[in-house]
């Protein structure tokens, strides 16, 4: 695999689009444990194509993050009001065209909020906005689009979401298009009420990306509890090196992990409270290692 970690997780203050940007970047950049780093928006354009550069001239690759434009707004791809439906996907097009810029790899997004009463209406929008935005991928070049698979019931309570709901999602798109894919998460797992093999296996032929991190269920009075993403080892957590080991051996087995086309595997590890981004990031370094021995 490509180990990379996400930027603006990472470095938290990066998340509005803004700040020391290419300084955070350059440590990722620089350190050749990582072949990859996963970005989000980047207001600046000259930002963009400075990062861009970098990332070319360190010789990695590079992915795009669009759930940060859908959760920082509060818009929702399956919105059942229409022209709240249409912001959602003027944003992420336009997320699209930052990808292309970037030269990434391949674009993702998430499924938004959804009603019990009204989910059937909710995953026909959601499928109406996944073919627009697989469209227009398309139109501009060959990188895919990923729908990254959430909790449904804790944090962000996405439509997408439990392992019935995401086969029949992808059945339906990929009957229609080459350029989709799934994005999952470790750390989203747990929150899913699904072990691994349950939450992975169902849907193996459709898993694009994959992101290794951590999560706190048991405790909800902690601060850390439900999509928080803290580092692994993070007091009444789901993950640790067992956990990612698991993980990483089920991709192996069903062929995610191969040598042939190296997928991105990336961390998404936030510091809590005042951590520092950089002891963090070694903590999932050395994680990694300990579960590769155990792969």
């Amino acid at each position: 695999m490509k180990v990379g970690t996400i930027l603006h997780v990472a470095y938290k203050e990066l998340g509005s689009g803004e700040g020391p940007i290419l300084e955070c970047l350059k440590k990722i950049v620089t350190d050749p444990y990582f072949e990859a780093v996963e970005v989000a928006r980047m207001k600046d354009a000259d930002v963009r194509k400075a990062a861009a550069e970098m990332i070319a001239c360190a010789n990695m690759v590079t992915a795009y993050g669009g759930q940060g434009r859908m959760l920082g707004a509060g818009l929702n791809i399956n919105d059942l009001n229409e022209e709240g439906r249409q912001k959602a996907i003027a944003s992420l097009k336009e997320g699209i065209d930052e990808a292309y810029e970037m030269n990434a790899v391949d674009f993702a997004f998430l499924a938004g909020r959804y009603e019990e009463e009204t989910k059937e209406k909710s995953f026909q929008a959601l499928l109406a906005s996944t073919r627009e935005l697989c469209e227009y991928a398309k139109s501009k070049g060959d990188m895919p689009v990923l729908c990254e698979v959430f909790d449904y019931d804790i944090a962000k309570k996405s439509l997408i979401g439990p392992v019935d709901l995401v086969k029949r999602y992808c059945d339906a798109i990929c009957a229609e298009y080459d350029n989709f894919g799934l994005m999952v998460d470790l750390s989203h797992i747990p929150m899913l009420h699904e072990t691994i093999e349950e939450n992975l296996l169902p849907v193996k032929e459709y898993i694009r990306h994959a992101h290794m991190g951590n999560t706190v269920i048991k405790s909800p009075e902690c601060p850390a509890y439900g999509d928080e993403h803290p580092r692994f080892g993070f007091p009444n957590s789901e993950n640790g090196v067992e956990e990612l080991a698991a993980y990483l051996r089920l991709l192996l087995d069903i062929g995610f992990l191969n040598e042939e086309n190296r997928p991105i595997v990336s961390f998404e590890v936030k510091p809590f409270g005042n951590e520092d981004p950089d002891v963090v990031i070694a903590s999932a370094k050395r994680t990694l290692d300990l579960a590769w021995e155990l792969v």
